[in-house]
């Protein structure tokens, strides 16, 4: 597949569950379901759908159609927990036209390797369509956009990138797929400083003692371990405006049980579109706290948000749509090994989501907006609104001289 693919599908809807929801949002879905996708809604609807949509990642550039001379804009359009991330936007604009000669312990100017490793905060950006593969693991260090809007960029089938005890990463508009196990390799991370590298787990991204990250309008697939994992004190991140589809364990939030330094992880995810063949981990959190808000979620063949360790997970304005296996109903997984004498303690709350096809949300502990306040990042739009905002969910197609 492309990450240009129409995506947005209620084809798994049991009708019949539509029907107490509000007669404006029911005649959507049934028009979104007849139409053939997104552009073949806006025909149905006889009008353009507007540039703005609610979504206000979305909203504070997209309808501009110098975005591309003025990229940096970007990074004042961030929201929840990782909205202080500015990556490269006070440094230079670094352009990739190599994407064959990867050389993971001296990496060759004009390669994505080359641009993330500078001491220098950098934008990157590309000059053509190009499938990275990389060697081994892309080693990012502080301070850097990677920036795909304009081209079909994809990092696939081979290693993919790690970010490890950095700050200020933005990664915007990149298909990442088929990522594997790599290692016992010398990789460099820094112009002046290389080191051999152990084996990765073979995620999408991994965000290992990282703090303010922002993922936004990427799409994920089919990577060995996580597509998204967040780890060892990572903290003050966003995932935004993505789309996953086809893999098991999606996002790992939060190394283990006893790693206790994750207490203080806060990460916010939001916009984002939860497509076809996911298993579970949408996410799966360890300590913590965790805003999840406004996605959309298409089905789970165990689960969607489940977690161990006491996190707290306030999920607002969600749509969840159950597949039609009865035994998968349930959104949450609590994992203890006493059971709920344990986790009905935990704060979990749903407020605002919207249950379709007999999904449903195991609440627990407090229900007092009070006992979010650490797992509140944003205003949550209505659930109602949903099938516009994350319409565009995944890599854009942005045309250069055009509103994206």
């Amino acid at each position: 597949m492309t990450p240009f693919t129409n995506h947005f599908s209620l084809r798994n809807v049991n009708l019949v569950t539509l029907l107490p929801i509000d007669s404006l949002v029911f005649l959507f879905c049934i028009l979104y379901m007849s139409s053939g996708g997104r552009e073949g809604l806006r025909r149905q609807l006889g009008d353009e759908v507007p540039c703005r949509t609610g979504n206000p990642i979305d909203d504070c550039w997209r309808c501009e159609p110098d975005w591309d001379t003025n990229r940096k804009v970007l990074a004042d359009c961030g929201i929840g927990f990782g909205r202080n991330a500015i990556g490269g936007r006070d440094g230079e604009f670094y352009v990739v036209t190599d994407s064959d000669n990867d050389d993971p312990a001296n990496p060759i100017p004009g390669t994505l390797r080359h641009a993330v490793i500078q001491d220098v905060p950098l934008w990157i950006m590309f000059d053509h369509d190009m499938v990275i593969n990389l060697k081994e693991e892309l080693i990012m260090n502080s301070y850097k956009t990677i920036d795909g809007r304009g081209f079909d960029v994809q990092i696939g089938n081979g290693a993919c990138i790690t970010i490890q005890n950095v700050s200020n990463i933005i990664i915007h508009g990149i298909y990442i797929h088929g990522c594997v196990p790599t290692g016992n390799a010398i990789v460099r991370d820094r112009p002046d400083h290389y080191g051999k590298r152990g084996i990765t787990d073979g995620d999408g991204i991994s965000i290992f003692g990282g703090t303010d990250v922002w993922i936004d309008h990427c799409t994920l697939a089919d990577c060995h371990d996580g597509l998204i994992d967040a780890v060892y004190g990572s903290t003050l991140i966003t995932i935004s405006n993505n789309y996953m589809l086809d893999h098991n364990e999606v996002m790992l939030m939060g190394h283990s049980d006893d790693f206790l330094v994750d207490k203080k992880m806060q990460v916010t995810i939001a916009f984002n579109y939860f497509g076809e063949g996911l298993v579970q981990r949408m996410p799966r959190c360890r300590h913590g706290y965790f805003h999840i808000v406004n996605n959309v979620y298409t089905g789970w063949e165990m689960y969607a948000i489940g977690g161990s360790a006491n996190p707290t997970i306030n999920s607002q304005g969600n749509v969840f749509i159950a597949g039609d296996d009865n035994s998968t109903k349930e959104v949450t997984k609590h994992e203890s090994p006493v059971g709920s004498k344990e986790w009905k303690n935990w704060n979990w709350r749903s407020d605002g989501d919207l249950m379709l096809n007999g999904a449903y949300f195991t609440a627990s502990g407090q229900e007092a907006p009070a006992s979010y306040s650490k797992a509140s990042s944003m205003v949550a739009r209505p659930a109602s609104l949903l099938t516009a905002i994350t319409a565009s969910a995944g890599v854009l197609n942005c045309q250069i001289g055009q509103a994206c």
